[in-house]
């Protein structure tokens, strides 16, 4: 049991890690925002696109949250035999949405914009 116990606080630790790295990025985002707004800045659309990144980098920190928060339940209601099924299922489930969360930024296509959900 103490393997799962040291388990259970490491993904608690990168929880917390992502969640203050979702906090900085956003807190980041809106400082620049009040910048362009006080100085009357108008952005091209490189810029726009680059500051939308942390919108996708918040959505993606976001479903890796929800990924550890159910293999943490997985931890505590299943047994360790039960694990590895469970584990894949969280897997699958992470990857879709790093897939859906990533916009355009990885695919290859006709428009540069990002796409947002």
């Amino acid at each position: 049991m103490q393997f799962l116990d040291t388990l259970d606080g490491l993904l608690d630790h990168i929880k917390s890690v992502e969640r203050e790295t979702i906090n900085l990025t956003q807190e980041a985002q809106l400082r620049l925002i009040r910048f362009i707004e006080k100085n009357a800045l108008t952005l091209d659309d490189e810029t726009l696109d680059a500051m939308q990144y942390q919108d996708i980098i918040a959505q993606q920190l976001s479903a890796t949250i929800e990924a550890i928060e159910s293999v943490q339940d997985a931890i505590a209601a299943q047994s360790i035999e039960k694990m590895p099924g469970k584990l894949t299922e969280v897997l699958e489930r992470a990857k879709e949405k790093h897939s859906a969360f990533s916009g355009k930024v990885h695919r290859d296509g006709d428009e540069d914009s990002i796409e947002f959900f």
